[in-house]
């Protein structure tokens, strides 16, 4: 049984991302300042999202700011995670980038860009807005910030600034030489893992950890213990939002709607109805699991051959990015980015993005599972059923999927994710192409 069968005739996609013609760029009209807030794929966003904004504002961008997160816990600044240097190069014929406000301006503002005017954008904010409300401020400051700036600009824009995007997300953003030499090793390492299964391997996003877990408000083993630390932890994480005068949280609700995070169990019994057996390699993308002894057991029972990015490195590989989330996560987005399957199971930037940049990479196919959760809820809650029942429900899954992984942008779609037909083209091809990491 091959993992992605479905039959692409004339549905396969490659890259379109033309640059400007040469002939230089217009007097800049100013400089932008953005600040990206959130993890790392939040943080993708922003920039992506101001190299789109700096080129329809004909605007120089200055190397964005990273907010530090009182969640994430990263101070990490922009060259810590991406290649400073080959994101000024990828753009240079298309939007001008500086690392830095120029002398004479900085003196200016006291050497404090807080002294800068703040633009205050609204979320989803058109181009005409952009066009007639901050362009004028921009001529006349020459400079302006805008914090924060997640999602600051609609989805609908015209297809040169829509290129943008696309240029910013899957041409100039590179991760820094450290991330990306240690990102590299770990995908070897992984392949040398999977001889099984000719070099390919399964990646799961696996959504677990305490504040997941806490967020989510979903009982898993039930007991008093467990309430009393997912209520230490809510409040540690969001002081006074689940206890509000007159909130009602309903579990079960919460779990039949397909919110609750997947536990590594049902993760296990996903993947083995779907057809992956106990030869499979799997990477697991994940930051600390909560319980992760208990939890992680049944999980490691029936996938032996599972790695993290914690077994993949040593210690001492690993030492440079402890107390790093977004360049953790970096290390585990290279490593999903190219395995053969990648599976999420909670949704979220991170799987977003992956589906992108993996439909970018793979001909338009995502090669992703997104499990329907509300089933599932359903499939596992269900105390009477067969596994033979199981497994059709899993194999018919995984089909929908595979059906799926070529999706064209709907309206308000985010390139991200769907990068057709915005930074890609078709290519006719009448191949069938099949891998047979499912036995």
């Amino acid at each position: 049984m091959a993992a992605w069968q479905h039959p692409r005739e004339g549905e396969e996609w490659i890259p379109c991302i033309s640059h400007t013609l040469s002939g230089g760029l217009p007097h800049s009209n100013g400089y932008i300042l953005i600040e990206a807030n959130g993890g790392l794929n939040q943080q993708r966003t922003s920039i992506c999202n101001a190299v789109a904004v700096a080129g329809l504002l004909n605007a120089t961008l200055v190397i964005p700011n990273f907010h530090f997160n009182s969640i994430w816990q990263d101070p990490s600044k922009f060259g810590d995670i991406y290649d400073e240097g080959h994101f000024i190069k990828s753009l240079r014929q298309d939007v001008r980038v500086v690392r830095e406000l120029p002398e004479d301006i900085m003196a200016t503002f006291d050497y404090n860009t807080s002294n800068i005017f703040n633009f205050r954008v609204k979320a989803w904010s058109p181009v005409s807005y952009y066009l007639q409300k901050v362009l004028p401020r921009l001529l006349d400051f020459g400079v302006i910030r805008i914090s924060p700036f997640a999602n600051r600009l609609s989805s609908e824009v015209p297809p040169s600034i829509q290129r943008l995007r696309c240029l910013a997300n899957y041409e100039a953003l590179k991760f820094s030489v450290p991330i990306a030499s240690l990102a590299e090793k770990l995908v070897k390492r992984m392949i040398g893992a999977s001889s099984r299964s000719n070099g390919k391997y399964i990646a799961v996003h696996l959504r677990f950890e305490e504040d997941m877990v806490a967020f989510s408000c979903c009982v898993y083993d039930g007991g008093e213990a467990e309430k009393l630390e997912m209520d230490a932890a809510r409040e540690r994480g969001w002081k006074g939002k689940f206890n509000r005068k007159g909130r009602i949280i309903r579990p079960g609700v919460i779990r039949k709607d397909g919110k609750c995070p997947l536990t590594p169990l049902e993760v296990g019994m996903m993947l083995r109805g779907m057809g992956f057996n106990n030869n499979t390699s799997i990477f697991l993308a994940s930051g600390k699991i909560y319980k992760a002894e208990k939890n992680m057991a049944p999980l490691r029972q029936m996938f032996p051959l599972l790695q993290t990015k914690e077994t993949l490195a040593s210690p001492e590989e690993l030492a440079p990015f402890e107390g790093y989330s977004s360049r953790m996560a970096a290390l585990d987005y290279t490593v999903c980015l190219h395995s053969e399957v990648f599976v999420t199971t909670q949704g979220g930037n991170f799987p977003h993005f992956l589906m992108g940049h993996r439909r970018y990479l793979y001909k338009g196919h995502a090669k992703t599972i997104k499990p329907n959760k509300r089933k599932l809820a359903l499939l596992f809650d269900n105390p009477k059923i067969r596994w033979e029942t199981f497994k059709r429900q899993m194999q018919a899954m995984r089909r929908h999927n595979d059906v799926k992984g070529i999706e064209l942008r709907k309206v308000n779609g985010s390139v991200y994710t769907f990068p057709m037909p915005d930074c890609m083209s078709r290519q006719n091809s009448g191949k069938l192409r099949s891998s047979n990491i499912v036995h």
